[in-house]
């Protein structure tokens, strides 16, 4: 909302280094197309694993943790939830499905908001698709266990003026193309964030909006790679940059930049990256999920275990992960330390 008042946006500098990022961005948007063609079986095991790491990292940044079997079952739809925090996965899963199949057809409005946001909870009756009712506020725990608040949002009673008044404004100034769609994107982002709609959930919220509005604008790259895990990675960045341009944001005096260079230079140019790099590792004779196990292994800088191996890897069985693991010790270019299941290794 603060973002979108009249002459903020258009006001703002950018810097050589933020329209650098937006060049590379569009340069690896224009090479999505080529990548459909030329390897889409690659891509089909992106997805795959994709669809897990963002279900998993998004919940997991809320605190919302569930072993990885059960949630690739639940991701798979083959088991149902069992407690609270796999409703929440399930929910969030079943939102992020959505947005993959429809983002073409569906409409960002706030009545789209309220549904996805009554979808995360829909396996616990009552608790989604609405405003908040009484204010939140944003508070930080600290080591010795005393909390601060970091940021007073919105009060209850002005939050559905607040959304209405932000769709609208994102809308009219996304629509006269006046000002470049991967700036507005994040601008919004941050005023969900600083408006804070609703009692929980707004954090994984505006991860999925993120992925909705960047495939509205072109930018599917959160259909290969996780955009939510290269969150969950990079979180005191997400965190610090979240607060610094919350800052005089009441008052439209906040500084968007810092926001702005997380979320175009180390988010989405960060997946950009990646999606390149994993697309890139199937050069040899091997499969796709073996390449992508060898990568991950190869990235390793100490010890690991196979769960660590499973957590970069999700859509990888732990049979095939053992023979890799086993071949590669057998080449000579791994040791094992310990035996059983929760051995670690090392790359030699």
């Amino acid at each position: 909302m603060k973002s979108f008042n009249i002459g903020f946006l258009e006001k703002q500098s950018i810097t050589q280094n933020l329209l650098q990022t937006i060049r590379r961005i569009a340069e690896y948007k224009g090479k999505q197309e080529l990548y459909k063609e030329q390897s889409p079986q690659v891509l089909e095991t992106l997805r795959q694993t994709a669809i897990i790491q963002s279900t998993e990292s998004s919940n997991r940044l809320e605190g919302i943790t569930a072993p990885l079997e059960r949630i690739k079952e639940l991701v798979a739809k083959k088991t149902t939830p069992k407690n609270r925090s796999e409703q929440e996965i399930a929910g969030y899963r079943d939102v992020l499905n959505t947005i993959h199949a429809n983002y073409a057809d569906i409409p960002f409005t706030t009545g789209i908001v309220l549904q996805f946001h009554r979808d995360l909870y829909q396996f616990l009756p009552g608790e989604g698709g609405k405003w908040k009712p009484v204010d939140n506020e944003i508070t930080e725990t600290r080591s010795d266990g005393t909390k601060i608040v970091r940021f007073k949002p919105v009060p209850a009673h002005q939050t559905q003026d607040a959304m209405e008044n932000l769709h609208k404004r994102f809308d009219n100034l996304l629509q006269s193309g006046e000002i470049e769609p991967l700036l507005l994107i994040p601008a919004y982002v941050l005023d969900f964030l600083c408006i804070h709609p609703f009692l929980d959930g707004n954090g994984r919220m505006a991860r999925l909006l993120t992925l909705l509005l960047l495939y509205k604008s072109g930018y599917e790259v959160g259909r290969y790679i996780s955009l939510e895990q290269m969150v969950e990675h990079t979180k005191e960045s997400y965190y610090d940059t979240l607060y610094q341009s919350s800052q005089g944001w009441h008052k439209t005096k906040h500084p968007i930049h810092p926001w702005w260079e997380y979320f175009l230079g180390v988010m989405l140019l960060g997946v950009y990256r990646e999606f390149e790099r994993r697309v890139g590792l199937v050069t040899t004779g091997r499969g796709t999920k073996t390449a992508m196990a060898l990568d991950a292994i190869k990235h390793f800088m100490g010890d690991f275990t196979i769960r660590d191996i499973q957590e970069r890897c999700p859509n990888v069985g732990i049979d095939l992960l053992r023979r890799i693991l086993r071949g590669e010790r057998n080449a000579g270019r791994l040791e094992c330390l310990g035996r059983g299941p929760n051995a670690h290794w090392r790359n030699r």
